[in-house]
């Protein structure tokens, strides 16, 4: 049997709700991707989003997020996409190098149109959405985001559709073709990060997953094995012959969203400086440090481990969720690295000049530690202070990732801190119940 069609049977064959490990991490899923949709709700982008959105008109059919306004399935499916991935707030999974939710959960909240309660099912498919994506990218090897791509929206339309397929129980026929049809669609750049583009590929990629299935279930024509051969997704986004021994191996015996795990953020930008947040934070506690005495920074990676913090100096707040420079010069000028510090602001003069001490080195001889989140990542902060002494901390697992992760209780607050406690407790409720349509409503 070709591979799009064997992940299309292991796909609707499969009961994650076995693993109850697995639907507690979906239910915390869910919360964090409510923080992190609400916490962006004045996002300028969206505004623009919705201005375009509501010119073009459609029916007014699902909720979205923050905002009190109803669009079409594929609008919500596209501006809930953007919300949730809006700040850099949102979780990511290590094997997709992206983010898994701020993908299928919109995709899948854009179903709830026909009353249907689908209860734990829905907790089922989310679970889904995410293992299909971790697969995918274990499967599509590692040249394919160093080549430029972004794996949240490449990666992101496949393994959403194969969430809605799970979720409204299509045939293996049927969701064969739809993910032929979100192959076929299937985009994004790590050129855009730093921009209101980013995000926009996430909602994009949940958009095409509703609009796929929508042309499978029409009987619309297309090829029912575009993940196979060469001419087919992984020959030409990644490797084949990875794919066909990664992909389904062990389908439906545990869970990605378990193990290696999602990570929720501690902080609002790209989760590859995390690291040296929790480094440069921690020094500074400990040797309270100045920006005049710091003559010089030292941030050191393995090769290619600062692969998406592709900006060295940003302009702007915004750009700086994906510059390690300006993470750290946040923290040696005593602010602290919260939703205010990356908006479109500009960085102050003083700030962007200091940002140059800052020097970025890697060293492949350095042995990761065998539980480093992502595997085989580390980061090394040195500081070298006025009277050439030098202090410096190693970070394998920062704080948010797995194996150093958030609780529930810890992501209850984070909602908490971006929404009333009252509305905080009734999502949990809603989470907690199976009630993805009371989970929309309340986020309206």
């Amino acid at each position: 049997m070709e591979l799009t069609k064997q992940l299309a049977e292991a796909v609707l064959s499969a009961d994650p709700l076995q693993d109850k490990r697995a639907v507690q991490m979906a239910r915390n899923g869910l919360l964090d991707a409510a923080a992190s949709a609400l916490a962006a709700k004045e996002d300028e982008g969206i505004q623009k989003l919705m201005a375009l959105v509501e010119q073009e008109g459609g029916a007014a059919q699902i909720p979205v997020m923050g905002k009190g306004k109803k669009v079409s399935r594929q609008s919500a499916a596209m501006l809930n996409g953007y919300l949730i991935h809006a700040l850099d707030y949102d979780d990511v999974h290590s094997d997709v190098r992206g983010h898994p939710s701020a993908v299928i959960i919109p995709a899948l909240l854009s179903q709830l149109t026909d009353g249907e309660i689908y209860g734990d099912r829905f907790l089922a498919a989310y679970i889904t959405g995410v293992e299909v994506m971790a697969r995918l990218g274990e499967s599509i090897g590692k040249a394919h985001y160093e080549r430029g791509w972004h794996n949240t929206g490449t990666l992101g339309a496949i393994a959403a559709v194969c969430a809605i397929g799970y979720l409204k129980q299509v045939s293996q026929e049927g969701l064969a073709k739809a993910i032929g049809f979100a192959g076929a669609q299937s985009a994004g750049m790590r050129k855009q990060f730093g921009s209101d583009m980013k995000p926009l590929q996430a909602g994009l990629a949940a958009k095409t997953a509703v609009w796929s299935m929508d042309l499978a279930c029409s009987g619309f024509g297309g090829n029912d094995s575009v993940l196979d051969g060469a001419l087919g997704f992984f020959s030409l986004y990644g490797d084949q012959e990875l794919a066909e021994s990664r992909l389904l191996e062990g389908y439906g015996s545990t869970w990605r969203i378990v193990a290696p795990g999602l990570w929720f953020k501690v902080y609002p930008f790209c989760s590859a400086a995390h690291h040296a947040a929790d480094a440069i934070l921690s020094l500074m506690k400990e040797h309270a440090a100045l920006p005049e005495q710091v003559k010089q920074v030292d941030v050191i990676f393995p090769p290619g481990g600062d692969a998406a913090l592709i900006e060295r100096a940003p302009s702007n707040g915004e750009e700086g969720r994906f510059s390690v420079e300006y993470v750290i010069a946040l923290a040696i000028f005593g602010q602290t690295l919260t939703l205010d510090a990356f908006t479109k602001k500009n960085i102050p003069t003083d700030m962007r000049t200091w940002m140059k001490r800052v020097s970025r080195g890697y060293d492949q001889t350095i042995e990761p530690h065998p539980d480093a989140v992502p595997k085989g990542r580390f980061t090394i902060v040195k500081l070298t202070l006025s009277d050439s002494t030098t202090i410096s901390k190693r970070v394998d697992i920062p704080r948010g990732a797995p194996g150093f992760a958030l609780s529930k209780e810890d992501i209850i607050q984070k909602l908490s801190s971006v929404t009333s406690a009252s509305q905080a407790q009734q999502i949990l409720q809603a989470v907690e119940e199976g009630n993805a349509a009371a989970y929309l409503k309340l986020l309206a």
